[in-house]
């Protein structure tokens, strides 16, 4: 009997363990786990602002609104979005537009304005936030009605009455932006006209200038001639007094002098020898050196 050979036993290879590698697909699953559990946790509460509000949406719906501190929310599910209720201000540089004279200007304007806390909801629902409030809203009413209100003033009185014109611009942006926004003011910072009309205002006001001084020349030459006037005919009244009162002192002295002389007569009449009495009483007591032939000796009575 042959002896038979027996073939040799195949060996199958026993698998051997890798500590390395199941201590990496332990750490990954842990690291997968532990990113998927900060994910949730970190996104199950969020912050707002003081100056903020928040609208919380699922899926994309709006599902409420959020006051400023700390909220908590659905991880992955919900979502907040952040709007400021706090006043902002817009500056529209170089808006063109025409006067009521057809004078072109471009004119600076600011609007200080803010979204309501208690719309925010609204807001993000109509339009998608503040942006759209601004772009859609605010931008369209500042243009149309700063042209529609400049265009009611002439160049020279919307210079005159910028006042009225501000109010006036205010009110009309005020009144045309309805929606849930609160315009708190409008500024009319600068206008700006051609060159060629500003520099036809500048001679314009020149002119106006040399007109009052003038006026104020003609006005006071007026009140000077006055004066002169006035003076001269305080003089001629002076005069004129003065006259009078020569005159009267005069008649007044001829008055006096007429009388003496009519009561010297009287007296003559009445006592002859009162000449004589006159004549000795103011005579020296000499006789005179010389005489005319004929002549009698003063004084000397020849019975």
């Amino acid at each position: 009997m042959a002896d038979a050979v027996a073939a040799p036993a195949s060996k199958t290879p026993v698998p051997r363990s890798n500590p390395g590698r199941a201590f990496l697909r332990t750490t990954a699953i842990a690291a997968a786990v532990g990113a998927v559990a900060l994910v949730i946790f970190g996104g199950s509460f969020y912050t707002v602002d003081q100056g903020e509000r928040g609208v919380i949406l699922r899926y994309g719906a709006i599902v409420g609104t959020a006051e400023p501190g700390l909220g908590f929310k659905l991880p992955l599910i919900d979502s907040v979005v952040r709007i400021s209720v706090q006043s902002r201000a817009k500056v529209y540089d170089n808006v063109n537009t025409y006067s009521r004279d057809q004078q072109p200007a471009n004119i600076t304007i600011s609007v200080n304005y803010r979204l309501p806390a208690d719309q925010v909801d609204k807001i993000y629902a109509e339009y998608g936030g503040e942006d759209g409030i601004v772009d859609r809203l605010i931008d369209r009413r500042v243009f149309e009605q700063l042209k529609n209100v400049f265009g009611r003033f002439n160049a020279v009185t919307a210079i005159q009455d910028r006042a009225k014109l501000n109010a006036d611009t205010e009110e009309a942006i005020s009144k045309n932006i309805v929606g849930p926004v609160v315009i708190e003011s409008v500024q009319i910072e600068n206008i700006d006209f051609s060159d060629a009309y500003e520099q036809s205002i500048e001679n314009r006001m020149l002119a106006e200038v040399e007109v009052q001084k003038l006026e104020q020349n003609a006005a006071r030459e007026k009140v000077q001639a006055q004066i002169t006037v006035t003076q001269a005919n305080a003089r001629a009244d002076a005069i004129r007094a003065e006259a009078e009162a020569n005159a009267a002192a005069t008649r007044l002295a001829g008055e006096a002098e007429a009388d003496a002389i009519r009561a010297k007569g009287a007296a003559l009449r009445d006592n002859p020898s009162l000449i004589n009495l006159t004549a000795a009483e103011k005579w020296n007591g000499q006789l005179p050196t010389s005489m005319v032939p004929g002549s009698a000796v003063p004084f000397i009575g020849v019975k």
